[in-house]
């Protein structure tokens, strides 16, 4: 193309290289055995809370269910229901 700049050097530099896929699979499942923690550690009022049972579902099926760049999204939303179930606990 005519009309088109090569790329400059010192662009390519400054950039961060990208995570590979073991990497961040790594990391997403890391982030997951943490919100696990966390939902298992809750008292037994939390535990009897129904959103304490979606929120294993979203760890653990749908979780397995979705593509890698899915799950980061899944992990948000269970650890929103998480802290809600801890937030809902702590006021019993």
């Amino acid at each position: 193309m005519p009309n088109r700049r090569p790329p400059d050097a010192s662009e390519n530099s400054s950039a961060q290289p990208r995570a590979g896929f073991r990497e961040r699979y790594d990391e997403i499942e890391a982030h997951r055995a943490a919100l696990v923690a966390r939902l298992t550690a809750l008292s037994e009022t939390g535990q009897r809370h129904p959103g304490y049972k979606r929120a294993f579902t979203l760890l653990n099926a749908t979780f397995r269910k979705a593509k890698l760049a899915q799950r980061l999204a899944i992990l948000e939303a269970a650890s929103w229901l998480i802290d809600l179930l801890e937030k809902l606990a702590s006021m019993t």
